[in-house]
């Protein structure tokens, strides 16, 4: 057995196992250790990694979770919380940067993860629009509207007031339902037939609607409904 095979728990380390298997054969709590690299005093870093998966429930809520909730879990302080924030903006950043740069209808998947990073896990309902060229590359994305657990208003005018300041050719909309369900209701239906009405005046197109649950992503246009 070799020196790092007995410092880490378990067959192989790691490090070792990427080496071998390439990324994607690792679990959550093996990456996590990864990019933590120590412990603490009494804490091995996969006794670590392990604590803050349990703790937050999930990898993307732990990459969520602010420096107050972090600090709690012992082995975690200024640094280590930096580290988890830091790679939590360079994911959203490179998924973005992406679609900025790419038709975001020949990326569905890029898509779709990006917004379930976004609004998974949020408590209440958000609304949010991506703005895209004439080339159905995004401009910008903005949170419009937020509401409660169960609702939010949205106010299709905003939306192509918003369209109109950066000179949008098309929209994406998508909303989150904290409930986990991401089963369209008969008013998100209603609501998405305002904003295409709305939009159509300005010759502005909506491409999409998606409505965010856990772990799965409903697309208006996949069901044929725009």
């Amino acid at each position: 057995m070799t020196k790092s095979q007995e410092s880490w728990p378990g067959e192989i380390p790691p490090r070792e196992k990427l080496l071998q298997q390439g990324a994607k054969g690792l679990t959550d709590q093996e990456l996590l250790a990864i990019y933590l690299r120590t412990g603490c005093q009494g804490v091995h870093v996969m006794e670590l990694a392990k604590n803050l998966l349990e703790e937050f429930g999930s990898l993307h809520k732990l990459l969520m979770a602010d420096f107050d909730s972090m600090a709690g879990v012992k082995g975690m302080g200024v640094a280590k919380f930096a580290q988890l924030a830091a790679v939590s903006e360079l994911s959203r950043r490179s998924y973005l940067r992406h679609l900025n740069a790419e038709n975001a209808m020949l990326s569905p998947e890029i898509i779709r993860e990006y917004l379930q990073n976004l609004l998974v896990f949020r408590e209440r309902e958000v609304f949010l629009v991506l703005f895209l060229d004439n080339q159905h590359r995004v401009i910008r994305h903005e949170e419009m509207f937020a509401g409660t657990i169960g609702h939010v208003e949205v106010y299709p005018r905003e939306i192509v007031r918003g369209a109109m300041k950066v000179n949008a050719a098309a929209l994406i909309l998508a909303h989150n339902h904290p409930s986990g369900r991401a089963e369209p209701s008969l008013m998100d239906r209603k609501v998405t037939e305002q904003i295409i009405r709305a939009c159509q005046l300005l010759e502005i197109r909506v491409l999409d609607h998606l409505v965010v649950g856990h772990g799965e992503t409903v697309s208006f246009a996949e069901r044929g409904w725009i």
